[in-house]
């Protein structure tokens, strides 16, 4: 073994016991590369211009585990300013307000809140108070929240209902560009991935200047089940911790969330096209979709040419947008960064004791390493 292989796999092991300690190592630190295509500053939904992201966590007592997290487009008045959206349902078992009108209408007017399933309630009415409260909103009567959900009640008393509109507010409020805290926080605080703690997880990916310059996002709330599996490298089996393993006793239910945001000029078609390619990259990382999962994507644009003002003279628009042609290296990206995202969302996530004395361990990245070693994934 030569001084740079030796060098390596210290670096790894050093950053790997550091992870034991921070919780927030991230795939790239460890040597994992997903995907070809490079990331943004931040590696981060928050390398797309303009997009914000805050979070409110709970954890108090022995059985509350769980938060908010609040995906702002632009940091001006959403409702005046739309951006256009779209949605896909990978497994519709879950809630998502909102996504009808985003479906007829092609566009979203509010922030993006992620919560617990019980509290979409108490996150709509938040959303409603903000958006009502906004300069220029006096006359608004018609709100359409986007709000979307996981189920946290394995380690979370969901049903007590702990949110409040102020948590939604407050993650509203502290919402930021820059790095994004991942892992056991906001609205992934209780969550539960792969049978190790989940919880928020975020990447992005630029597009070289020939292909547009373009730069895609995406975060996700991950708290479904399957078959782990990162870069390609079986984990799940490595460590005998899979669905199916032991017939039906190992489930695999639960849901993700995935939020894609893109500063490429796109409609709300080719924005659910982009949608759809998110759920190649939950599927990259082992997810099935399972019956009770809740499997949603909400992609939207922030490119300022083709924001959708809520008053506006004349009957029609005359917008430049990508073309169908140029789409794949979007697509691309989208699976790569969601992927990523995915992995994030594990590595970040930290050992968590919750109601009823429930224990959901993180991943064990050590011995996640040495298996990543053994398929080629990291440097030997």
């Amino acid at each position: 073994m030569n001084l740079i292989s030796r060098a390596c796999i210290f670096v790894m092991v050093l950053a790997a016991a550091l992870a034991e300690t921070s919780g927030q190592i991230r795939a790239r630190d460890l040597g994992i590369t997903i995907g070809v295509l490079p990331t943004g500053k931040f590696n981060a939904i928050t390398d797309v211009a303009g997009v914000q992201v805050g979070h409110t966590t709970l954890i108090e007592g022995s059985s509350i585990r769980t938060g908010v997290t609040a995906i702002l487009p632009h940091s001006e008045n959403i409702f005046q300013e739309k951006v256009p959206a779209a949605i896909f349902v990978g497994n519709g078992f879950g809630k998502l307000t909102g996504s009808t009108q985003v479906k007829e209408l092609g566009n979203m007017e509010t922030p993006i809140i992620l919560t617990n399933t019980l509290s979409v309630s108490a996150s709509m009415e938040a959303v409603i108070d903000y958006t009502l409260r906004q300069n220029g909103n006096e006359n608004v009567q018609s709100v359409n929240a986007v709000v979307g959900e996981t189920n946290d009640g394995y380690l979370n008393d969901i049903r007590g209902r702990h949110i409040t509109r102020q948590h939604v507010l407050d993650a509203i409020a502290v919402a930021s560009a820059g790095p994004v805290k991942e892992g056991n926080v906001g609205a992934g605080t209780g969550t539960v991935c792969f049978g190790f703690k989940g919880g928020i997880g975020t990447s992005s990916r630029v597009l070289p200047e020939n292909l547009g310059s373009y730069t895609v996002g995406v975060l996700v709330q991950t708290n479904f089940g399957g078959v782990l599996q990162i870069d390609g490298a079986p984990v799940g089996e490595e460590l005998k911790k899979f669905y199916l393993k032991d017939q039906l006793t190992e489930k695999a239910d639960g849901s993700c969330m995935i939020i894609v945001a893109t500063d490429a000029p796109l409609d709300a078609r080719n924005l659910e096209r982009l949608a759809q390619r998110a759920m190649m990259g939950l599927a990259k990382t082992g997810g099935i979709g399972s019956n009770g999962s809740g499997d949603y994507v909400i992609s939207f644009s922030t490119n300022p040419r083709v924001r959708i003002k809520h008053e506006k003279a004349g009957l029609s628009d005359t917008t430049v947008y990508v073309r169908n042609d140029a789409m794949s290296p979007l697509f691309m990206a989208t699976i790569e960064a969601t992927e990523e995202a995915i992995i994030n969302s594990l590595f970040a996530a930290e050992r968590m004791t919750g109601k009823d004395g429930r224990k959901v361990e993180a991943l064990p990245r050590q011995e996640v390493l040495a298996i990543l070693r053994k398929y080629g994934v990291v440097n030997k």
